[in-house]
């Protein structure tokens, strides 16, 4: 059976050609700071997971569209709500009331695309976080979250004081901006991925 993980783009290491790719591994290797690293993305791609998304036909694909719905489910909403901390809706609904409404359904939208993201960065996870977009899409995670927690932790906490003004305070419309470009980031560095 030959393996079902789809080839969308060329590697620096392919391009290089195999010699290339075995010096590029072992110089990296030699590097302390990366051989950790590489040692624990290779194990991860030797998991029954990852073997599983590779050798199985229908797998990946099936992935790749549970983890378009889930971006779709989660970014949605989400995109929504950061509107609406920027003041567009204020005559239409409250920012709890549009919280109540469209935050479960955006983590429930981040559950499926978390899981299917995982499941098919296994089966590629050496390949993948070598591309250029991998770092990126990472680190806007990280921004996203942070400012999740930050807007809840913070300003969110006092939502009754605000909370059918026109115009949310400064740090409710600055948790709103950050949201959105993050989220389009995200989106966009996940595409790159296989271009990069």
């Amino acid at each position: 059976m030959t393996a079902a993980f789809p080839q969308r783009h060329t590697t620096q290491a392919e391009a290089a050609g195999e010699a290339g790719a075995l010096q590029g591994y072992h110089a990296a290797r030699s590097d302390p700071k990366s051989a950790g690293w590489l040692d624990a993305l290779t194990w991860l791609q030797e998991t029954w997971v990852a073997e599983f998304v590779r050798v199985t036909p229908w797998v990946y694909s099936s992935l790749e569209i549970v983890h378009l719905m889930g971006l779709a489910i989660l970014v949605g909403p989400a995109l929504l709500f950061d509107l609406r901390l920027l003041g567009a809706g204020a005559d239409v609904i409250s920012v709890s009331a549009a919280a109540r409404r469209l935050l479960p359904v955006a983590r429930a939208g981040l559950a499926l695309a978390a899981l299917s993201g995982a499941a098919m960065f296994t089966a590629g996870a050496r390949e993948i976080a070598g591309t250029g977009a991998a770092p990126a899409k990472v680190g806007l995670l990280a921004v996203a979250g942070l400012n999740v927690a930050l807007f809840h932790l913070g300003v969110y906490r006092r939502v009754e004081a605000w909370d059918d003004d026109r115009r949310p305070p400064p740090a409710a419309r600055a948790a709103g901006a950050v949201s959105l470009v993050a989220w389009t980031g995200v989106v966009a560095c996940g595409r790159l991925i296989a271009y990069t």
